[in-house]
């Protein structure tokens, strides 16, 4: 099956995919039946996790403030439903053709599942983490060593018996604590910062406040499935220290931050924030 990977993994790349990476089951067995994907696919054996990035200009109108729609097209909209899912359509129907069924999920979705108590919500943060692709960062965020906070992923759950990949031993998340300080609403604490660990991979996350991250107006975007939190002060603040602490294999020739960063309270009045950082 070494080889239908890697023929995978090229199908992959035909379809745009830019990250790739492979988990079997037994990486699972410490997940809830409410957070395993298995719960919706239990002849599966292996779950693949396939992510495109937001690119660092969708981000563009949102870090200077002036254009914010772009952003919510590009880099959650359109990339999600059309450009990633489209990916993940061509990668099911080539595993398909192949002779393995193959079960594209997407994030936030909850199934009801007959035999379990509660509806099932797969944990794409755990998958990520189980298929080698990344950590998470204090910020709770998926953090990877190409992009950091910036890619959006689907999971896909075969039948084939696929070999897993290492999980990811590399740091990403510097521990600078910028997304914690520069938050105008406090909405996380490291004093109540707790462990995740993820196959024997433990990792530190700063606890949150939802409820704050559902009334910020610095970048976030409170929809039906939650807080989409990638365009908000707190993860443009983790793309901003990443690139200038060189952790990130795409990089680019001028730094991301380019001045003063803005931000706003719960009430929508602009307030001036201060952080040290990287000069």
């Amino acid at each position: 099956m070494l080889q239908f990977k890697e023929e995978i993994r090229q199908a992959a790349k035909t379809a745009l995919v830019d990250m790739i990476g492979f988990a079997g089951r037994d990486r699972f067995d410490g997940l809830s039946a409410e957070k395993n994907p298995f719960s919706l696919f239990p002849a599966a054996q292996t779950v693949i996790m396939i992510a495109r990035r937001v690119t660092r200009g969708s981000l563009r109108g949102v870090e200077e403030g002036i254009n914010f729609g772009d952003y919510g097209s590009f880099g959650k909209s359109w990339l999600a439903d059309e450009f990633l899912a489209q990916s993940a359509y061509e990668l099911v129907t080539f595993i398909e053709r192949s002779g393995y069924e193959a079960m594209p999920l997407v994030p936030e979705k909850q199934v009801s599942v007959s035999g379990v108590a509660r509806t099932v919500q797969p944990d794409f943060n755990y998958a990520a983490v189980a298929c080698g692709l990344g950590e998470i960062g204090l910020s709770g965020e998926i953090l990877t060593p190409r992009f950091g906070p910036r890619q959006r992923f689907i999971m896909i759950l075969t039948e084939a018996s696929l070999p897993a990949d290492p999980l990811l031993d590399q740091p990403v998340c510097t521990r600078c604590g910028r997304c914690v300080s520069i938050c105008p609403l406090q909405a996380l604490d490291m004093e109540k910062a707790y462990n995740i660990s993820i196959c024997g991979k433990t990792m530190q996350v700063a606890a949150r406040d939802e409820q704050q991250c559902a009334i910020c107006k610095n970048g976030a975007v409170n929809g039906p499935n939650g807080v989409d939190r990638l365009a908000a002060l707190c993860n443009r603040t983790c793309v901003d220290e990443l690139e200038q602490a060189g952790v990130l294999s795409n990089t680019f020739e001028a730094r991301f931050r380019k001045r003063q960063a803005w931000g706003k309270n719960e009430f929508g009045e602009a307030v001036e924030i201060v952080e040290g950082g990287r000069q």
